[in-house]
Order: structure tokens, then sequence, then C-alpha cells
């Protein structure tokens, strides 16, 4: 008999991304966001089979170049993108986020609810992971898609995961026969990972 199919998804939280209002899009890397972009490709280019990325540049330049190192196809994904919070700025950022947390069903004006980001999240490792059995894929994407996505497949990953994220930060979920079976982090971050996680919220 046969052993189930197993892939194995690093999921790459970007790197940091100076906050820009209204330039979810567009806002690329800092320069120490670029420095780590290259610690992110020495650690996975050596595991990477394909790489799938959200169509935000900041999750996409922290990515592209475990592609181009381990000579994987780049996949860009728009279900990858990070939830919309809301249609324009919004001056308080954490309560805003905190009543989505807390009301996975609720959204701002012009934004998306919890739910349904991780419902299009969810869906978009589902695809990747049925059409690369035995494979390792590396996805680049945000701090709240991911939790977001880890939360559908255990509820302890939920809010306070969330805060404790860093920029960037690397988990690694195994799945066997399509059903996630571990999450372990496997990024060792430096301390200023951690002081801009702490420092600039808005940039989650």
């Amino acid at each position: 008999m046969s052993a189930p199919p197993t892939t194995v998804v690093s999921f790459v939280r970007h790197a940091h991304s100076p906050y820009v209002p209204d330039a979810e899009r567009t806002r690329g890397l800092s320069r120490r966001g670029r420095r780590d972009a290259a610690r992110v490709t020495a650690r996975l280019a050596d595991l990477a089979d394909v790489v799938a990325t959200s169509p935000h540049e900041r999750a996409r330049a922290t990515v592209e170049g475990v592609a181009d190192a381990a000579d994987a196809p780049l996949i860009v994904d728009e279900d990858l993108r990070e939830r919309e919070l809301a249609g324009s700025h919004v001056d308080d950022f954490e309560q805003a986020v905190e009543h989505l947390w807390a009301n996975p069903n609720a959204s701002h004006p012009g934004g998306e609810s919890h739910a349904e980001a991780q419902a299009r999240g969810v869906a978009a490792v589902d695809r990747l992971v049925e059409a690369y059995p035995d494979r390792h894929v590396v996805v680049g994407t945000h701090g709240t898609l991911m939790a977001l996505v880890f939360n559908a497949y255990d509820p302890r990953y939920g809010h306070e995961f969330w805060t404790g994220l860093t920029m960037p930060d690397v988990y690694e979920v195994t799945f066997v026969d399509g059903e996630a079976f571990s999450i372990a982090r496997t990024w060792t971050p430096e301390e200023d990972d951690r002081a801009d996680a702490d420092r600039d919220p808005a940039e989650r």
C-alpha cells in the first residue's frame, strides 16, 4: 500500500515594508526588508519546488528570490493577498482589527470579513496542495491571511498568534493526504524583526 501524498508548505509572512496609506498593493520592502528577503532566500532556496505569492509587492519581493535561486516557477495568486481591512485608510487600526477577530463575519466599509478572507486563503492553499503532491511549496503572503488560514486548521491560531508574528516570519505546514497534519515555526527572528513588529502594527 503506497503512502498518502505529503505536501510541505512554507508560509512566508513578508519582510518589513514601510506603511503607506492606501498603497496596499504597491508598497515595497524597506532596506532592512530587502536584507531579510535575502535571509528568506538562503533558508528556503534548497527546499522549494514551486513558489506562489500574493500579488502585493511586499509579499512578492520577499519570495521571488527563492524562485530565482531554486529555478522554481513563480505563481501569482490573487487569493493569497492580505485581508482588505477597509476601502480607505483606518485611523484606529488596532481597534478595527480587534473587532474583526472578535466578529469573523463583520466587515468595515469597503472591506472584507475575516470569514471571507479565510475562505479564499484556504481555497488557494488547497489548490496548491492538490497540484503539488510530495513537493515543497513556498507561499509568500501576509500576517493576517496566514493567521486566518492557520485558524481554519487549528482554532488556537488567532489574534494572539497574529500579534506575535515578526517581519518576516516563516511557518511550515505539513499536509498529509490533503489535510493539515502539523504546523511549526522555522524562522529564527533577529531582534529587529521583533522590534518592527511591535512598533509598526499597521504594517501587519
